[in-house]
């Protein structure tokens, strides 16, 4: 008899392996950490679990993959609304972040999304603000995984990018032992930096291997500015400064052209699609359409809270797939199953993590959600993919593991109190709304 950490048994495994095959009269074995595999009833007399998990009359699926988020911004959650993108910024976000960014700040609010994200299934976040190591140690508290990213904002640098790398490096260095976190190089925005940091922070990431985090094509200003300023649109600027020798997660990609997505066809880039913060701040609709056409690589991220305005991944993707239902005048369009991989094994691909991430195989690590189906908004259920797109919520889910450990058991968060993480978050909003008065 083998022995091993857990065992869970009941229930469907959702697999989302190449064969996308669906488990059942199954149990999972998870030892240090990683799936070690999932096997036929029959064969359960063969391990002893230190302990063991009940999953009757539920789904097991891989963790959902956030791939692009900002989250030291809870705090700012409601604040300024019904407002465009650059007025939101420039009055609102802006001006509060020169005041509001102590580290006390940016840990108690990111562990405030830590906690939400956990609440809707995320196990893994691309995460892009600033004071990384702060956003690295509230997951590591909250038992997140995290892959963190400084965001870059100089307008007029014209250097060689060496203080880039070093601060990367020294950050890899100094969460070397901790395996939830990793991290990334990430130039905020084509209207926030110059050139010169684009062309040194891909030449960087394509020697070290890391990945490039930035936003792109977000608004039609974003498109006329670059057009006007640089005579090319923003990919195509972006390729003209060897950007797309680096493997790239660009969020957004509202505005990008036929020509455009032929650029990112012929590279190793993938785009993080933002549908409900795009939708509110009115910046445009990304073409899914054509992207998936081209088989690009297609994640879904949340953006910030600020501007979403929650962490709910699975409403995301279920607004996501009907409103390209719609656009695309085809009701086939994204079928819940090629829906539901943007959440797993296309969000671990597009972060570089498909090895390690986004499906139930053995070997991979253990990043599971345990999902409730004994409630009326689940039953009855002919095709779970279906339901897990068009019909649940994160209500229904009742456990959460990262890394083999549960990080939410029987819906309640394992390692935070969240009526604290409440009662702070409380007091941060008097103290914003006292820097909100003339």
């Amino acid at each position: 008899m083998s022995k091993c950490d857990m065992i869970i048994t009941g229930g469907s495994f959702i697999t989302m392996d190449p064969e996308f095959r669906i488990l059942n009269e199954h149990f999972m074995v998870i030892d240090q950490g990683r799936i070690v595999d999932i096997l036929p009833l029959d064969q359960l007399k063969q391990y002893k679990g230190k302990k063991n998990r009940d999953a009757s009359g539920c789904l097991i699926t891989p963790g959902f993959i956030n791939a692009h988020s900002h989250m030291p911004m809870s705090y700012f959650r409601g604040l300024a609304d019904d407002l465009p993108l650059y007025t939101w910024l420039k009055d609102y976000i802006w001006p509060l972040e020169a005041k509001m960014m102590t580290p006390e700040f940016v840990y108690d609010a990111s562990l405030h999304s830590a906690a939400e994200m956990i609440l809707n299934g995320i196990t893994l976040t691309n995460d892009m603000y600033f004071q990384k190591e702060r956003i690295a140690d509230a997951c590591i508290r909250a038992g997140l995984r995290v892959i963190v990213s400084e965001a870059i904002i100089a307008p007029k640098y014209s250097g060689d990018g060496h203080e880039f790398a070093e601060k990367v490096q020294e950050f890899e260095s100094a969460y070397r032992d901790q395996p939830l976190v990793d991290c990334s190089i990430a130039p905020h925005a084509i209207y926030t930096c110059s050139g010169e940091v684009y062309s040194s922070c891909a030449r960087l990431a394509a020697d070290k291997g890391w990945l490039l985090h930035t936003h792109l094509s977000e608004t039609q200003k974003e498109l006329e500015d670059c057009l006007k300023i640089n005579g090319k649109r923003p990919l195509e600027y972006l390729a003209s400064l060897g950007v797309l020798e680096a493997k790239c997660l660009f969020a957004h990609g509202v505005w990008l052209s036929g020509k455009e997505l032929e650029l990112l066809e012929a590279s190793h880039s993938a785009l993080a699609i933002c549908t409900d913060s795009n939708l509110k701040l009115a910046s445009g609709i990304a073409p899914l359409g054509d992207m998936l056409k081209r088989h690009l690589s297609v994640a879904i991220g949340t953006d910030g809270v600020a501007s979403n305005n929650n962490l709910d991944i699975l409403e995301e993707l279920s607004t996501t797939a009907k409103l390209h239902k719609a656009i695309n005048s085809d009701p086939e369009f994204l079928p819940a199953r090629e829906a539901f991989a943007l959440l797993t094994i296309e969000g671990a691909r597009a972060l570089g993590k498909a090895q390690d991430l986004g499906s139930l195989q053995a070997g991979k690590c253990a990043d599971l959600l345990i999902i409730n189906l004994q409630n009326l908004q689940s039953q009855p259920l002919y095709h779970p993919y279906s339901q897990l797109v068009y019909a649940l919520g994160a209500e229904q889910i009742r456990d959460v593991m990262i890394a083999g450990n549960f990080v939410l058991k029987d819906h309640k968060l394992t390692h935070l109190d969240e009526a604290e993480l409440i009662s702070t978050a409380q007091e941060y909003q008097s103290k914003i709304l006292k820097e909100l008065k003339p």
